[in-house]
């Protein structure tokens, strides 16, 4: 066997040890065909971690109502839950296997509540619009945990501690949201250079309390007041973030992968947890 393909026999195989726990927030469906500095950032996630066995990912975009769910569907479609957006994305398709097995084990490391399983959930855009950026072969397993929107900020932080034995059996996990989320204040520019003031305050108040491991801060980020609630108007997209942050464990930090605005009033910070030691 020649060098060039023992390295792609190697490069196919799941990368073994913890995996990280990330966060990224993917922003307008309209990267799911940009080349910039944002969907580069993820292709280079992908380069630098490798292929885990099994990728987890809490999106903003599957919501329950008083329970959590995870997705057991083997085969998990395409879901292309976003509208008036060109015809191009909706012929995309990101056939990734699903991870019946790791769903079951990520349930089974829930005590705190009971959680329900899904038959039918596919990936929805929070999922696979930054997936296809991070391992474009489609070849990673993949399976889904809805978020129980009627529960508070505290509750999401601390499922994500439970979680996190997960990265130690191989499974990577990934929050996907957006840290400053207003859709209603948004500039008609993608790459408006000019962003809101209330914006960039409230995304750099969150990177300073992120580099400080100030996670009990983030959880209570309501306290922030009026900038708080202009960038966080609904926690939807807030709250993938705290699931990242419970599944560090004590000697991890963060380290920011990308950092940017689109439309004057979405943050596209993203981070990857890394070790202290």
């Amino acid at each position: 066997m020649n060098l060039q393909a023992l390295d792609s026999l190697t490069a196919a195989q799941p990368k073994a040890g913890r995996q990280p726990a990330i966060f990224i927030g993917h922003g307008s469906p309209m990267n799911i065909i940009r080349d910039n500095s944002f969907t580069r950032s993820l292709a280079e996630l992908g380069q630098r971690h490798g292929k885990p066995s099994t990728v987890l990912v809490v999106s903003a975009h599957w919501l329950t109502r008083s329970e959590t769910s995870v997705s057991i569907n083997p085969k998990p479609p395409t879901v292309h839950d976003f509208g008036g957006f060109p015809d191009e994305l909706y012929r995309i398709e990101y056939p990734a296997p699903g991870s019946p097995a790791a769903a079951h084990e990520a349930a089974a490391h829930v005590s705190s509540v009971r959680v329900h399983e899904d038959h039918e959930m596919g990936l929805d855009h929070g999922a696979w619009s930054i997936l296809r950026h991070i391992w474009p072969e489609a070849d990673v397993p993949v399976f889904q945990m809805s978020i129980d929107y009627d529960k508070p900020p505290g509750f999401h932080y601390d499922l994500g501690r439970e979680l996190r034995a997960l990265r130690d059996r191989g499974v990577l996990i990934i929050g996907s949201g957006n840290i400053v989320h207003n859709l209603r204040r948004l500039s008609p520019q993608e790459n408006d250079p000019s962003v809101m003031d209330w914006a960039a305050e409230f995304d750099a108040w969150t990177g300073q309390r992120l580099a400080d491991n100030d996670h009990n801060a983030l959880i209570h980020y309501d306290k922030q007041g009026p900038v708080a609630r202009l960038a966080v108007p609904t926690n939807d997209h807030y709250l993938p973030m705290l699931y990242t942050l419970g599944a560090l464990h004590e000697q991890e930090h963060i380290h920011f992968t990308h950092e940017s605005f689109q439309h004057g009033s979405i943050s596209m910070r993203c981070f990857e947890s890394i070790s202290l030691n």
